[in-house]
């Protein structure tokens, strides 16, 4: 504590840790005076408190210093923040490069999950495509394989039976089609064997038609290349999508 008087004033100075700092200002030549009246002393008394219930204590407070969160470039407060630029926008640039990547590659993640559960079953997919082994079937024998729930007629034709159909007129057919336009081999015939009027099944080798198919439901009648000769059925047998792996097997699909 250091007290010090000075033009009649009297100082209170604390020092310390806290460091509180008090100041009391008496004037010796009109507390005469203020005695007289007592709403004077009283008013005076209040004043003094009021100073005295001051503290200053923000005054042992440090200063607040974001210099460690601050980038290297930009901790020299004496040089200029456009020199910086370009560094500091590669930086961003690359930053919101990656989130962006980032963003995008969860969201194709989470979208792939729906599309998966929209995918056909495995039972489906193993009946998309079937492969059929020729040699098991004799000339002149029609075989039945079940292909995506559909009947397929694999029909080994003789050479006599080839012939036959070659020479048919195609202008006399209800739908035109040359033999050559319905087999990729002449002694295979492959057709899905519903008959394209009320999908009914044909009976093989049957019909007026030597050869031929017939749909006994309502009397459609199908020659050798599984085309429209008689009955209501208004176009030929629907070929499906195949091919040869080899001159015994075939993929249906």
């Amino acid at each position: 504590m250091i007290k010090t008087r000075r033009s009649n004033e009297f100082h209170v100075i604390l020092m310390g840790s806290n460091q509180y700092k008090l100041r009391e200002e008496m004037s010796s030549s009109f507390a005469s005076i203020y005695s007289r009246f007592p709403f004077e002393n009283w008013l005076n008394a209040s004043t003094l408190t009021f100073s005295l219930k001051n503290r200053y204590a923000h005054t042992d407070l440090p200063k607040v210093s974001f210099q460690e969160y601050r980038r290297k470039s930009l901790q020299n407060s004496n040089v200029s923040t456009k020199r910086s630029i370009d560094e500091r926008k590669t930086s961003s640039y690359v930053m919101s490069f990656v989130g962006g990547v980032a963003g995008l590659y969860g969201f194709k993640s989470h979208l792939l999950h729906y599309i998966v559960s929209l995918a056909p079953a495995r039972n489906i997919l193993a009946e998309a495509q079937i492969e059929i082994n020729l040699q098991d079937i004799p000339v002149g024998k029609v075989s039945v394989f079940k292909w995506r729930g559909k009947p397929i007629f694999i029909y080994h034709r003789s050479q006599s039976i080839i012939e036959q159909e070659k020479v048919i007129n195609v202008a006399t057919l209800r739908d035109p089609e040359t033999d050559d336009q319905r087999v990729k081999r002449a002694e295979w015939l492959i057709v899905i064997g519903i008959c394209t009027h009320l999908g009914c099944i044909p009976i093989p080798n049957s019909g007026i038609i030597r050869g031929g198919f017939y749909c006994p439901c309502h009397g459609s009648h199908f020659d050798a290349s599984g085309r429209i000769r008689k009955g209501p059925a208004p176009t030929n047998l629907e070929i499906p999508e195949y091919q040869f792996l080899d001159d015994d097997t075939i993929l249906v699909g």
